[in-house]
């Protein structure tokens, strides 16, 4: 087990599978990691776990991890060679049972930060963990986790109407509630940063998590987050398709139709409920690719998408 500030931490696209329990090992910090929340985070008076991280895999890669268990989530932060003023805000997977972050940083964030932009991943609390909030924890997280990052914009160089979010399998889902509930407080406010906006300037939502009704809904992640209740409300409240206000940011999907972990059934209803609210959007679901792709697919594959986002971004005004 390492303590998370002892971590270099990135995000990489995860497939929503069991956590792995055999512990990493601890490697030196060489980004700026930040709390996201001063002191102990909110809600955590039964809580009773122990934050770890674990291999993904027993004995596989030394840099493939994920965060169990977590109760002091983080901000980390890769500044790239030529910032632009943009920022986003990237928010892994790992079926809100765990979240899966490399160590040795990954492709996406990389693609990122050469695109000018100034890469924040984070890690964020588990709904099933005992919290206070419920399913609501981790949105507590993603709040007040953009929030910080437009309360550092002079300190950075950053632009704070051009913070994005990008999120990936139940991180998609997280990334979606952060763009669609953004006028709803899900925390007490702390300090003068809860005061800034919550709404992103644009999302990027990747296989995502959408719905939490049959015939569609991702099973795991519909355990993990509505912990035990799993009421037709509690199941309605959390599918994003069915409360897409027209002010969402504007919204760029990415799937693939063999996905065979979130059916790519999930993002096609998310795009029609956008369309139907009037929201600028796009939606790409590639014949091959599978779940938890990267920057390339299965074996290398060509996924595409790194073309086509640029000029989402800069239709809808995240950079130049």
């Amino acid at each position: 087990m390492i303590d998370r500030r002892s971590l270099l931490a990135l995000a990489g696209a995860t497939a929503a599978s069991p956590a792995l329990a055999q512990t990493a090992p601890a490697v030196r910090p060489t980004l700026e990691i930040q709390p996201i929340w001063p002191g102990k985070a909110p809600g955590g008076e039964k809580v009773t776990v122990k934050e770890q991280v674990i291999l993904r895999t027993p004995g596989g890669d030394p840099n493939d991890t994920a965060f169990l268990n977590i109760t002091d989530p983080v901000l980390m932060m890769r500044r790239p060679e030529k910032p632009n003023g943009a920022a986003i805000l990237m928010i892994p997977g790992g079926g809100y049972k765990r979240v899966a972050v490399s160590k040795a940083g990954g492709a996406i964030d990389k693609w990122i930060a050469d695109q000018g932009v100034t890469a924040f991943v984070m890690t964020y609390r588990l709904p099933a963990d005992g919290w206070a909030a419920g399913p609501d924890v981790a949105l507590q997280d993603a709040q007040r986790a953009i929030r910080i990052i437009r309360s550092r914009a002079g300190e950075l160089g950053l632009d704070p109407a051009r913070v994005g979010v990008m999120g990936f399998s139940a991180g998609g889902h997280l990334a979606g509630r952060l763009a669609t509930q953004f006028k709803r407080d899900t925390y007490a406010p702390i300090d003068a940063i809860d005061k800034l906006s919550t709404r992103p300037s644009v999302a990027g939502l990747f296989y995502p998590v959408v719905t939490m009704q049959a015939p569609f809904a991702h099973g795991a992640s519909m355990r993990e987050l509505l912990a035990g209740d799993a009421s037709e409300a509690r199941r309605k409240a959390a599918s994003l398709e069915l409360d897409v206000p027209a002010d969402t940011p504007p919204t760029f999907i990415a799937t693939a139709a063999d996905d065979k972990v979130v059916p790519a059934d999930n993002s096609l209803l998310l795009y029609s409920a956008l369309r139907a609210a009037g929201v600028p959007s796009e939606l790409h679901m590639f014949e091959k690719g599978g779940h938890g792709f990267g920057v390339t697919g299965p074996q290398g594959m060509d996924m595409g998408w790194p073309q086509l986002l640029p000029p989402f971004l800069r239709r809808h005004g995240l950079y130049t």
